[in-house]
């Protein structure tokens, strides 16, 4: 190559890098098609603490039989390197821990739709809190899932608001008590294609207000649960807010944007720099794969999302 040409072909790859172009033969790992995933990938650095969240691939395995289906995603976490699970049924945690998988996060205190912000839900939320965080003491958890709920007729967004703030004060000293942890999901509230995929009418679908109630609530125990996704489809800017909110964050949801699918090539997000950003905050707890699965091959795209994330 003369130099001329050897000169050319810098400036070329340079502007392309500039513009955030993939230059030949330096694919961009955030944006990694299924087609150049490593064969057979298993998790090397683990300094992201990959769990799953179970409910996407509910029926991904095994339609007729719940708990084979997620006995058999555990195994593959296990074969991958993620090293732990959530949002499944309380009653697999043993199974799940025998394996050698943590529990990184318990559910089922209430739902995202009997939130605080409605009254009539607040027994409901205060006895399932504090019996979600029981299940937590019990598996070794560190966290436990709240909602804001969803808007009602005649709410009113203060009250709204002062509700949720007073209802989980009831609760964070039973957290406290136990060193667990309860952490409020921001949900978007913009995508009504599928039921998962977005939650029209959720009364937490700004993730600066979560945050403002967070602080209101005032305890170390109460924390933000930072879904990556619906904080790219709601508000954006998610590294500045992740460095913005870093004390405020106790646990973090992945997922594609648009579509809530695989880490791939088919969105948006650029999970590697995102992954960096949370290290560099000191971060020490679970990143979990939320995404449904779309490819023919669930295990596949589960190895795949591994991958990307294991920076």
């Amino acid at each position: 190559m003369t130099e001329s040409n050897s000169r050319r072909n810098f400036l070329q790859k340079s502007a392309l890098a500039s513009l955030g172009l993939a230059v030949p033969g330096a694919l961009v790992k955030g944006q990694m098609p299924r087609s150049a995933m490593t064969p057979n990938f298993v998790v090397k650095n683990g300094r992201i603490r990959q769990s799953i969240m179970g409910w996407c691939f509910n029926k991904a395995f095994d339609k007729e039989d719940s708990k084979k289906n997620t006995l058999m995603l555990a195994q593959h976490c296990k074969d991958i390197g993620l090293v732990a699970m959530e949002g499944i049924s309380r009653d697999l945690y043993p199974d799940v821990k025998k394996m050698g998988l943590d529990i990184s996060l318990v559910s089922g205190g209430h739902g995202f739709k009997n939130g605080p912000c409605n009254p009539k839900f607040h027994d409901e939320v205060v006895e399932g809190l504090k019996g979600a965080i029981d299940a937590a003491v019990e598996f070794d958890c560190p966290s436990v899932i709240t909602f804001t709920g969803m808007r009602y007729d005649g709410m009113d967004d203060e009250e709204a608001a002062k509700r949720c703030v007073e209802t989980w004060k009831e609760v964070v000293p039973y957290a406290e008590k136990h060193n667990k942890t309860l952490v409020l999901e921001h949900l978007n509230s913009r995508d009504d294609s599928h039921p998962m995929k977005g939650h029209p009418g959720y009364f937490g679908d700004d993730v600066d207000f979560c945050v403002d109630l967070i602080k209101e609530v005032g305890s170390e125990n109460f924390k933000l649960l930072f879904d990556i996704y619906h904080v790219s489809v709601m508000n954006g800017d998610v590294i500045r807010r992740i460095d913005q909110y870093k004390d405020y964050i106790g646990h973090y949801h992945t997922a594609g944007n648009p579509g809530r699918g695989e880490l791939d090539d088919t969105q948006e997000i650029n999970y590697p720099p995102i992954m960096k950003a949370i290290l560099a905050t000191g971060y020490k707890g679970f990143v979990a794969q939320e995404f449904i699965p779309n490819w023919d091959d669930p295990e596949a795209a589960l190895r795949h999302a591994a991958e990307v994330c294991d920076v």
